[in-house]
């Protein structure tokens, strides 16, 4: 097996990996939407770190892909490699935030059971903080700069063919689709659980999949390995 297939095989488990310890997560985050959610995610900590270690492993594969790839892509365009990669750091930098912020929540909330009968206002103002935060970071990092990364992948592909037109041509669709649920989200047009919000994500969402197992299956065209 020659190291472009390696690198294709890589990638594309590391997409997968990304994507299910991504959506993974959210089951174990339902304490956080209790009205007693100081309380609720108190009692339920264990889910709570379970989402955080599924939040970091999405994560640290967010920062693999571009690395993974970058010596193939920069046969193509040593600019756009880079550009991918620092790309994907700006992506996972607000998700960063967004697992300390979890984090922080749970320590508040087990403060907030320890402490009895607080200030019930105080804990609460610090926690809508902290919920705010894990939201934002979510939306802004895990949305409107993904699709970003995303355009710059699919341009790269498209550009090189390294993988079939109609993959990297499909995902340039999806990135403003994307981009445009981040928005409508961000200018409080739409709940991000919204029947328009969420339709807007999936055709990038699917989008990605098919590249991985695309990736797994068949690898990167020779033809565009050459050239490159």
């Amino acid at each position: 097996m020659d190291s472009s297939r390696k690198v294709a095989i890589a990638a594309g488990v590391l997409f997968i990996i990304a994507t299910v310890a991504g959506v993974s997560q959210f089951p174990f985050l339902r304490a956080l939407n209790a009205p007693d959610y100081l309380s609720s995610v108190s009692a339920h900590g264990s889910q709570v770190m379970t989402a955080v270690l599924l939040d970091l492993i999405m994560i640290g594969a967010v920062f693999a892909i571009p690395v993974v790839m970058f010596p193939i892509l920069k046969k193509h365009s040593e600019g756009l490699a880079r550009g991918y990669v620092v790309a994907r750091i700006f992506e996972a930098a607000p998700l960063v935030v967004g697992v300390f912020s979890t984090i922080a929540l749970l320590t508040l909330s087990q403060e907030f059971v320890a402490a009895g009968a607080p200030d019930t206002s105080t804990y609460q103002t610090l926690g809508a903080l902290l919920l705010a935060t894990s939201d934002w970071t979510l939306l802004i990092g895990g949305q409107v700069i993904l699709s970003l990364s995303a355009l710059v992948l699919n341009y790269g592909l498209y550009r090189s063919r390294l993988v079939p037109r109609f993959i990297s041509g499909w995902g340039l669709i999806g990135v403003p689709l994307m981009f445009a649920s981040g928005l409508v989200v961000m200018f409080g047009l739409a709940e991000s659980s919204s029947t328009i919000a969420t339709a807007l994500v999936v055709p990038l969402a699917v989008q990605e999949m098919v590249f991985a197992v695309w990736l797994i299956v068949k690898g990167f065209n020779p033809p565009a390995l050459a050239s490159g």
